[in-house]
């Protein structure tokens, strides 16, 4: 699942900052298979955890996203959080903000974790 989180990160990454000396993505044709590429990732995500992870059903509630969506949306935090650190004044409340986005996100995603695991929670099956 690792090298999933990765790839979506290098795909957030050359929508947001861009890669090797190239800006962010501007052609539609990129754009498109950038998000493309980032729904398989989510999905491939989510299938491991189908045949994983075990799901309660009975009297655990249900998440309303799947983990391969919160894992999609912490790389994007973490790509907003680094980029931060690159280019803005360590005072910046910029900075601050994305860096404190991405602790919430690594915190809930964690708690789900647990949740799920202990029959607390259950996920979406999609």
């Amino acid at each position: 699942m690792l090298w999933f989180a990765h790839d979506l990160a290098v795909l957030h990454e050359r929508r947001l900052v861009g890669r090797g000396g190239v800006g962010p993505e501007t052609e539609a044709t990129s754009i498109i298979e950038n998000k493309r590429r980032r729904i398989e990732l989510v999905m491939a995500i989510d299938d491991w955890i189908v045949r994983s992870v075990p799901q309660h059903r009975l009297g655990a509630t249900l998440h309303t996203e799947t983990v391969g969506s919160v894992i999609d949306r912490l790389a994007e935090a973490s790509v907003r959080a680094h980029r931060a650190l690159m280019t803005l004044d360590a005072n910046d409340e910029m900075l601050h903000g994305a860096w404190h986005h991405l602790a919430e996100l690594s915190d809930a995603y964690d708690d789900l974790v647990r949740d799920v695991l202990a029959g607390r929670r259950r996920l979406p099956a999609w």
